[in-house]
């Protein structure tokens, strides 16, 4: 199902919906890579990817920015020396939509080099 996730697109989101309840949420994470973890408050969600150098961690950071730009839908960044942090939530509605689910799915892609 997490293919099924990346190969979907991200439809704009100005509000005016509500999120995903905590139940939906809690299905659409388990068919993500099992690094990823839901925020204590439901409202985000986020991995940490490992890397042996900084310019591996830029370089992912780099090729995630890229899927934000092109699905239009952005994602909190922190780089490190050896490891770059994805977070994910819609800040339109104060919480999950399946946008978070879907680039997240697309950034598990990537990293597994099948993009």
């Amino acid at each position: 199902m997490s293919d099924d996730l990346a190969n979907r697109h991200c439809k704009p989101c100005e509000g005016g919906v509500g999120p995903l309840s905590a139940d939906q949420s809690a299905d659409l994470i388990k068919v993500l890579h099992a690094d990823w973890s839901l925020g204590a408050d439901g409202l985000a969600i986020s991995r940490t990817f490992n890397f042996p150098a900084y310019s591996r961690s830029l370089g992912f950071a780099n090729a995630v920015a890229w899927v934000a730009i092109v699905e239009g839908h952005h994602p909190e960044l922190t780089v490190r020396y050896g490891s770059c942090t994805v977070s994910y939530t819609t800040h339109a509605i104060n919480g999950l939509s399946d946008n978070d689910f879907i680039c997240a799915a697309k950034i598990d892609r990537l990293a597994t080099g099948s993009a």
